[in-house]
Formats: structure tokens, sequence, C-alpha cells
């Protein structure tokens, strides 16, 4: 794509995202800065690397499975964040992902064949005003799961602000031990230089029933000085009020980062993404025309198509008729004075997440469940047993 191209692209951006009051999280952006997936896609972060996922199930000390979650944490950064792009001098280094249709649902599974770990992602858009999304990850065999849901609210004024309001929770199950997550706030910088890249400040806490905090401090590009995406975190003991670290970590969350023995100073780990050891295994998705019509892939299969071949007029076209149909769902069941249940995940009440409170306790960490339609969970039985086709008679395109 040439300079000049990526330019008027930028300033077709800023001109939009100036138009737009409020809440920019269901807004369409121009078709020529969308991402060729969904959103629902965007927790394949947390299950590509299963031996990574898995790794604190080994464990047996209590510090370091909570090292071991801050990896995870950290790892999964990039591919969340740099959605369709990566960092680097590139134009344009990340695109918006489409926005999901309510109940539209993403399956796939990762294998580490050497490692023998096998994670599976279970996705689904459970609101779509507000935009919710719940997320459910699970190596079946070693014992492992992490549960998150967020809702995105996005406001523009330079930068685009992504807020996320949720979590994600996960337990081993040998340890019967559960860990807190945080989901940062992000800020989309560049455009000015014709370089969007997401950006990382302040701190953010991670909890684990094992006794033990992380605390990891963002940084990031400043005006004069500082290295972008750039953090410094530490693991302490959770009692203890000066909080010394047992183990330290700096660098960069996109490209990579040292860990320290914060006593000795021995260097215990240098990770580096673009490792061939650190790379992600293929994903494991059962083919388009095999999928439900619920299943992301299937459902945009269209618009996809139109991406691919750079025909943007085809992009509007399907993507519109998906975004009618589903306006015209909603009013149908408005009618009929019915409400859409989700098919995987349902609504805890916030009083009922004992887990939760136990862990934030003193530490700042609220469920805000009012903003996200209470707390999400996965069905398990639903889930074990699920078969397609998932919702016999209706469609994204109608009832």
């Amino acid at each position: 794509m040439d300079s000049k191209t990526v330019s008027s692209r930028l300033r077709e951006l800023v001109k939009f995202l100036g138009t737009v009051k409020g809440d920019l999280a269901n807004v369409t952006g121009p078709p020529s800065l969308l991402a060729p997936s969904s959103v629902v896609e965007v927790g394949h972060c947390w299950a590509q690397r299963p031996a990574v996922f898995a790794a604190p199930a080994h464990e047996p000390l209590p510090e370091k499975r909570s090292l071991l979650v801050l990896k995870w944490f950290l790892v999964a950064l990039k591919s969340q964040l740099y959605v369709a792009g990566s960092p680097g001098p590139q134009a344009v280094s990340i695109k918006k992902p489409l926005n999901a249709f309510l109940g539209e649902l993403f399956l796939a599974s990762w294998t580490d064949e050497e490692n023998k770990a096998c994670t599976e992602l279970i996705a689904e858009q459970v609101s779509h005003h507000p935009p919710i999304t719940a997320m459910h990850v699970i190596d079946r065999q070693i014992g492992v799961r992490a549960d998150g849901y967020a809702r995105v609210e996005m406001t523009f004024n330079g930068n685009v602000n992504i807020r996320q309001v949720g979590h994600a929770m996960v337990h081993i199950d040998r340890y019967d031990e559960d860990h807190l997550v945080p989901l940062p706030d992000v800020k989309i910088r560049g455009f000015l230089g014709g370089c969007m890249y997401p950006e990382i400040t302040g701190t953010y806490t991670l909890h684990s029933s094992g006794g033990y905090v992380s605390q990891v401090k963002f940084s990031g590009e400043g005006m004069i000085r500082g290295k972008r995406n750039s953090f410094e975190a530490k693991v302490y003991k959770k009692d203890d009020t000066k909080q010394r670290a047992v183990y330290t970590l700096s660098g960069v969350w996109s490209d990579g980062w040292v860990v320290k023995d914060a006593q000795t100073g021995e260097v215990l780990e240098m990770f580096k993404h673009d490792a061939v050891e650190n790379e992600p295994v293929p994903m494991d998705i059962v083919p388009v025309e095999q999928q439900d019509d619920w299943e992301s892939r299937k459902a945009w299969g269209k618009v996809l198509n139109g991406m691919a071949m750079g025909n943007l007029e085809a992009v509007t076209r399907e993507k519109t008729k998906i975004e009618k149909a589903q306006r015209l769902m909603r009013a149908f069941e408005e009618s009929r004075g019915e409400t859409w249940e989700p098919l995987l995940f349902q609504s805890i009440s916030a009083d009922d997440f004992e887990v939760f409170h136990r862990l934030a306790d003193g530490t700042g960490h609220q469920l805000a469940d009012e903003r996200t339609k209470g707390v999400w969970r996965v069905k398990d039985t639903q889930v074990k047993n699920l078969q397609r086709p998932f919702r016999a008679g209706i469609t994204p395109l109608g009832y």
C-alpha cells in the first residue's frame, strides 16, 4: 500500500471518528480499516500457546505459579492488541475487528504435541448493546481453565481510548488455586504520525489465592522519552507490607522481556516473541462449510471474502445485510416480549461470585456488574454436550 493511500485512509478515519459522539464500540468504521476477523476471535490470544497456558499446573511453588500466570497474561497482549497487524514501522499496524452480532460464536482448539498440552476456546457475544463478549479457555487433561468477559467502551479525543470492563479468572485444578487477572485499558495512538499502534499505561495487579501478587507498571512511549509498549513488573508476597519483589520483569510486551530473581539478580528467562520456540501453534477449527450458521467465520464469510479480494463494495453490502437482519430480529423479539438467551454462557449475580470477592478484597478491583449485565460464566454441561446445529430454525439473518 503506497503512502498516499495510507495517508488518505488515516484522514478518512480521523474525519469519521471526529463525527462520532459518545461510545464508539458499536460504531461501524470505514471498511478499509476493518480487520478480517470478529471481536469474538480475540480470545485466541489466551489459548494459542497451550504450553504457556498449562505451565502453572506443573509448578509446585506458588510464587512461580504466579510468575507463570503473569507470563501468560503478558504473552497474550501482542496478538490481542495488534489486530491484523504487528509492531514496527508499518503505516497502519492495527485494524478494528468486526463488531460481533448477538449470539455469534467462535470455537477453536490448539494442540502442542511436544508439550502434551491442548487448549479449547469457546467465545460468545452475549450482549450487543452494550457489546459484551464472554470467553472460556480450558485444558481438560491438565486441568487449567480461564473464564473472562469484557464490555468494551471506546471514545476518541485525538487517540482512541478503549476501556475494558470485566476481568478473567484462571483456575488450576491441581492446587485448587485461583488467579484474578485484569483487562487493561488501551489507547490507540499514532494518527498524526501515520502509524497507529496500541499503548497501555498505568498499573495493574494480578492476585492469586496462593498468596502472591503480580504488579505490572506499563509506561510506553512518551513525548520526550520512553519506548513503545514498555513495562516493568514484580511478583511479591501478598502479606509483605514492603512489597519486596521475589521476581522482576522488564521489557517490551510486544517484543520481549527479561525475568530475574530479585534476590540474586540471576536472569531466569529472556523471552522473545519472534523466537521459534515461542511461536503460537496452529489453530484447529472446523472447516467453514461444516460450521454452524452462528459460528463467526461462516456468518461473516461473504464479508471476509470481500476483504480478501479488496472489494469494499461487497464488504459493505454483505455486512449491512447481517446488521439489518439483526435489528429486525431484536424488533421481532421486543414485539413478542421475548429476551434473547445466550447459548453457552449465563449471567450470575455478583453476590454469588465468592472467589472474586475473596481475591479482590482490599485491592480496588470491582465487578461493575451493573455495566456488564451481571457476571458471565460458561455453561459447562452445555459446552460438553454441544452439537450442531446450535439453534435449529434460526440463523443470524433471521427467524
